[in-house]
């Protein structure tokens, strides 16, 4: 394991924490911008709008930890070509077939 780690981590998380309160400060600063002038609302408070950001993650956005939802990730498309590769043209072509059925496309 790297040595240095500790040291990264110590600096990382610092920056992840100001990044999202700069972020959230934004999402105030904008909401507080166009929003009362638009559509007459109300301005809103750091919290509010660190609340209006979670909340959004939750309804639209997920987590994307381990990447966008339904796209496969960099080994399953190797494995995929590896698998195209291997297929004979008859497969191949009966392949795009089902593809094609399927998505309707």
């Amino acid at each position: 394991m790297n040595k240095n780690w500790g040291r990264k981590a110590f600096l990382f998380i610092p920056l992840i924490a100001i990044g999202i309160t700069a972020f959230i400060w934004v999402i105030m600063l904008l909401w507080n911008w166009l929003m009362p002038d638009i559509f007459q609302l109300p301005e809103i408070t750091y919290w509010q709008a660190a609340g209006l950001f979670i909340l959004s993650r939750i309804l639209f956005g997920g987590s994307h930890f381990g990447g966008p939802k339904g796209k496969p990730n960099f080994k399953e498309r190797k494995a995929m070509k590896e698998k195209m590769m291997q297929m004979t043209d008859e497969e191949r072509a009966e392949f795009k077939a089902q593809f094609k059925n399927r998505c309707g496309q």
